[in-house]
């Protein structure tokens, strides 16, 4: 990745006469979340001017702790915030015609912006729905320089202007025990995917102890420290600020996910903490869910609702049934939830409409949820929905998509914003928990089979979030029969493998440092069918529970 450092000091301009002028520049530091959009509204200058300034094209990529020149003398302070800079920006846009298949946080990639800004740029009532052909208004580009005149030859040369040059270094890293690949990345302010290829690792789930590794390395001390201007960055464009959270997102906790709630014995001696229900909303008010609470709170739990509602309902109006849905879920907290988890599975068609499936979509409801749930009860813990982890859709569509490209819209659309903990499934497990290869399947290169790939990929797109696994079990028939044929990739595992390697899975999660929550799949499940949901039941037909036991020494009780 190239971090784009940017040299301080005076830029002296010398004139075709002879005589100089000394042209003061304001150095910005970048800040976690901003963009060069944003910057040059809060200066009140045109992106194309700024960009210019600096010598970024599009996408202008920039990282917190950049130093931007704010070029211009008497360069004007930023915009305080809250302030409508964008009426004290020159105008400097062009427009863009929707193509088949983009999407409105990926035009905003393209020209540097947020899909936030963008659609408030377009004043689109649904940012949700675009159409072909529709012609959107964008930031416009940095102009190319011009090529450089010949200098008569008789006339002396004039001394060429000095211009902020982009300086790259880097540094070295030596892999300590607890390492990962995506905390390292994390750490040096780069994505886990760029830092691999900076260092050709072919498999990045693997890292020894005293491995070196290149990282981007921090640049020399300016020779002329310039204060870096006080700025408050305002909210995004179109999401009202968010009130403040005060959820416990610190600490491992393991729970489970109860369909009758029938085994609360069983579950308190495997020491779990937290039952998850789901909840389906059709339209009826929160307090006829208000029993779900009650319920887990008089046995000794805290209670995650897994909320879902009507997917076509959200084709019929997204803007507002986000809001109505949003609602409800605040509604749930108010009455004493302690988690909520928003929606389920939404990168596919059986849970979210076939033509609006994308993270950016699914990042306006949970922007919605996020602040009706904190404005309620801002103790809440808000878990954005788990995808299911899949490689069917072989890439993103709005018809549906692998889990991995729909992550990385989410975060593209600001979701790190809304939301405490990124929801995570994992339950096609045929290998141990601190296996990345080796699954006796024919597609055993797919990282959805492998509990450490699965953690590392999801860390790398939200790596200051911890990692909540609503979703996490081991399907074994033993005892209950043969599994119908979309299971059969699990007719090798035994009872003894489940509760060993959930007990695994609890090492490792724990071991891990940012993941927050562990619910296993499931506790008590009783249906045997096509969906073979009472194979991943720890509570088996005769009543035994022997995860229960492995899964009480992992906690340490």
């Amino acid at each position: 990745m190239r971090r784009l450092i940017f040299l301080l000091g005076t830029i002296i301009v010398l004139t075709t006469v002879g005589t100089s002028a000394v042209l003061a520049q304001q150095i910005h530091i970048v800040q976690a979340g901003e963009t060069l959009f944003r910057i040059a509204l809060n200066y009140g200058i045109s992106l194309a001017g700024l960009a210019d300034a600096n010598g970024l094209s599009a996408p202008y990529l920039i990282h917190a702790g950049n130093q931007i020149v704010i070029p211009g003398p008497n360069a004007p302070a930023p915009a305080p915030a809250g302030s409508s800079a964008s009426s004290q920006a020159p105008a400097s846009y062009t427009t863009h015609t929707v193509q088949p298949g983009e999407s409105l946080a990926s035009i905003a990639a393209k020209y540097g912006v947020t899909y936030l800004e963008l659609a408030s740029l377009n004043s689109l009532a649904n940012p949700d729905v675009l159409f072909v052909g529709q012609v959107l208004r964008v930031p416009a580009p940095a102009p190319a320089p011009p090529p450089a005149s010949p200098q008569p030859v008789s006339q002396p040369a004039t001394q060429p202007v000095s211009q902020p040059q982009p300086v790259q270094t880097t540094g070295t890293y030596t892999v300590r025990g607890g390492d990962s690949l995506a905390k390292i990345a994390a750490r040096f302010n780069i994505n886990y995917f760029e830092l691999a290829k900076m260092n050709g690792i072919v498999n990045p789930d693997i890292l020894s102890v005293g491995m070196v590794l290149r990282v981007p390395g921090a640049p020399p001390p300016p020779a002329q420290p310039a204060p870096a201007p006080q700025e408050s960055v305002g909210p995004p464009v179109t999401v009202p600020p968010a009130p403040v959270s005060t959820a416990n997102t610190g600490g491992f906790e393991l729970g489970g996910q109860a369909l009758s709630f029938s085994h609360p014995g069983h579950m308190h001696s495997a020491r779990m903490s937290w039952v998850k229900r789901q909840v389906k909303w059709h339209g009826e008010p929160a307090s006829n869910f208000q029993h779900v609470i009650d319920s887990a709170h008089a046995n000794g739990f805290k209670v995650l609702l897994s909320v879902i509602g009507e997917p076509g309902a959200i084709a019929a109006n997204p803007g507002g049934y986000y809001q109505s849905f949003a609602n409800f879920l605040g509604g749930l907290a108010r009455g004493g939830a302690d988690a909520i988890e928003v929606w389920n599975e939404m990168n596919i068609d059986r849970e979210w409409p076939s033509g609006l499936i994308s993270g950016a979509n699914y990042t306006q409801m949970l922007s919605a949820a996020y602040h009706a749930i904190k404005s309620a009860n801002p103790g809440t813990l808000v878990i954005s929905g788990a995808p299911a982890p899949t490689g069917f859709f072989q890439g993103c569509s709005t018809n549906g998509g692998d889990d991995d490209c729909y992550m990385r819209q989410m975060a593209a659309a600001g979701a790190a914003n809304v939301l405490d903990c990124v929801g995570i499934h994992y339950n096609a497990g045929i290998v141990p928990p601190d296996a990345s290869s080796g699954a006796p399947v024919g597609s055993s290169g797919h990282y959805s089979w492998y509990l450490p790939r699965m953690m590392n990929l999801y860390r790398s797109f939200f790596p200051t979030k911890p990692l909540c696994f609503t979703e996490l079990g081991y399907l074994t028939g033993e005892g209950i029969g043969a599994l119908p044929g979309g299971f059969a990739w699990a007719s090798g595992n035994t009872l003894a493998e489940q509760a060993s390697w959930l007990a695994g899975a609890v090492h490792r999660l724990r071991g891990s440092g940012f993941t927050r929550l562990f619910i296993v799949w499931n506790v008590d499940s009783t249906h045997w069918s096509s969906d073979p949901q009472s194979g991943y039941a720890i509570v088996r037909p005769d009543g035994r529970c022997p995860a229960c036991d492995s899964l009480r020494a992992a906690m340490g009780g």
